[in-house]
């Protein structure tokens, strides 16, 4: 499923006309039709349906929509609230064709009578402004937008709620607030974000014809779905063995929080990978072995129950290392991170302390040779890029990118719509997990997670994307099962990850 930009759909719009051959007025065919179905599916059979139509294509699917609803035998009433010179194009030819089939269609703007009309539907089909929206919206649509939202009316929104931008960065905007909406062959950026995203309601995509091709070749970003888990989570052969899995090692972990390599060894094991050792203190290892004893340890130097630096790590046996779960923030506990920065021989994976300590290391990524993957919340990667939160939440696709790029690094991310970014500019969403996950300890899950996904058999980005969805997924059904948000622990997400190889196996066991 792709993701993309309102230049982007324009441009595929384009391609799929002049290039493929479809017709616009095909596609707004198509896209009405589509649409339709799903309404007929939300409406019942007798319910009346106010159909409120602007300028544009959005206006021309709404035009479609009436008219296939019209046919059902439904009560439509349709609402033009653009002047009759707005409708052009193939909108103007699907407006005629609908008022052929014995549609009509009143120009409306005044409060009074569109409150009236509201009041009277169960159902608002609101096709007005699709992607093309800029700034904030003008009156009367403005006013028709609060009309809508303040109705008792379920909404139902084609491709994109009016008034909402289709692109990340807009942050001042007046949007109806859908109940649902259609969205029209791919993903819009503003589906993903904390400020928008709500304003979608449920929403699913509604193919038209657009052949896959043309939208593989406009966007870099895609969501993340079981159909991309079970494609590419690897097999395991018959004649396997502990090393065709994975050596890794984990550093971290401190007198005061020696659950964190816990939780990222033991989910390790239970994803898959073949051999963990976890590095951390003597105290740390007496406190947690009992806990997982089928990982091995390293004794690792100490000062005041921290990691320190120390003679050089024993790494050259590893196929990957990750860093930071329970570290510490201390002085000692950097000088780590950097000695693994310069020497890893190795995939490195950055998390927790871990990039605490990277702010003052960045250069040290330009000059690795093997991958470099760091897992920030909002909170550390706003740090890392030097700017507010609220600024990375506006645009979390361009920043995680921009940092991606200059620095050559993996980005998981995390969130509700988690973002994985390559080094190239790739970008996935994936969307699984639940507010469970809002506690303590679960990035640590994650962590060991994403450890074990990557000594695996398959792309490096790929394998990041997987690992997102068995944690998501395994909180998931931890919650359909036998949890609540509330009860939900990290250490239940461990448990889970074994229901998620079961629920999506991959082809051959």
């Amino acid at each position: 499923m792709y993701i993309v930009t309102a230049k982007e759909m324009y441009d595929i719009d384009e391609y799929t006309i002049n290039e493929i051959g479809l017709e616009g007025k095909l596609l707004m065919e198509n896209a009405g039709r589509a649409v339709s179905e799903k309404v007929i599916k939300l409406i019942g059979e007798t319910e009346p349906v106010c159909v409120f139509i602007g300028a544009g294509n959005n206006g021309g699917d709404g035009f479609v929509i009436a008219r296939v609803l019209l046919d059902k035998g439904y009560f439509v009433q349709v609402v033009q609230v653009v002047p009759d010179e707005k409708i052009t194009g193939d909108a103007l030819f699907h407006k005629r064709v609908f008022i052929q089939c014995g549609g009509e269609v009143s120009y409306l703007t005044d409060r009074a009578a569109i409150c009236k009309i509201v009041e009277r539907v169960r159902f608002v089909i609101d096709a007005i402004i699709g992607i093309g929206v800029k700034g904030v919206l003008r009156e009367p649509i403005q006013e028709i937008v609060h009309i809508i939202n303040q109705s008792k009316a379920c909404v139902i929104s084609v491709d994109i709620p009016s008034g909402l931008p289709a692109d990340e960065g807009v942050t001042e905007f007046t949007s109806v607030q859908a109940d649902y909406t259609f969205v029209i062959a791919a993903a819009k950026e503003s589906a993903f974000l904390v400020d928008t995203a709500d304003y979608y309601g449920q929403w699913e995509i509604v193919p038209i014809g657009i052949p896959n091709l043309v939208l593989r070749k406009n966007s870099t970003k895609s969501q993340w779905i079981e159909s991309n888990f079970r494609k590419t989570i690897p097999s395991r052969t018959v004649h396997a063995h502990k090393g065709s899995h994975g050596r890794g090692l984990i550093i971290g972990g401190c007198s005061e929080m020696p659950g964190s390599i816990a939780m990222s060894t033991k989910a390790a094991l239970k994803t898959g990978a073949g051999l963990i050792t976890a590095g951390t203190t003597e105290k740390v290892i007496s406190m947690i072995a009992a806990t997982c004893p089928e990982a091995m340890y390293m004794n690792l130097p100490e000062k005041d129950g921290y990691i320190t630096s120390g003679p050089a790590l024993t790494i050259s046996n590893y196929h990957a290392i990750a860093i930071g779960i329970g570290l510490g923030r201390r002085k000692d506990t950097g000088d780590v991170v950097a000695e693994l920065l310069n020497h890893a021989p190795c995939p490195l994976l950055i998390d927790a302390d871990g990039i605490y300590h990277l702010k003052s290391h960045l250069s040290l990524l330009k000059q690795r040779s093997m991958p470099t993957i760091i897992t920030p919340h909002p909170g550390e990667m706003a740090m890392l890029l030097g700017i507010s939160i609220s600024d990375l939440l506006s645009a979390p696709f361009h920043h995680t990118r921009k940092l991606a790029e200059a620095y050559g690094v993996f980005i998981i991310l995390k969130g509700k719509h988690t973002i994985i970014t390559s080094p190239k500019g790739r970008q996935a969403v994936e969307a699984s997990g639940n507010p469970g996950l809002a506690k303590g300890g679960t990035g640590d899950v994650l962590t060991g997670i994403v450890l074990a996904m990557m000594m695996q058999e398959q792309e490096l980005f790929d394998a990041l994307c997987n690992a997102c969805f068995i944690h998501g997924k395994s909180a998931d059904i931890q919650v359909e099962e036998k949890h609540a948000y509330y009860d939900l622990m990290a250490t239940d997400v461990i448990d889970g990850i074994s229901n998620v190889y079961r629920t999506f196996p991959c082809k051959r066991e």
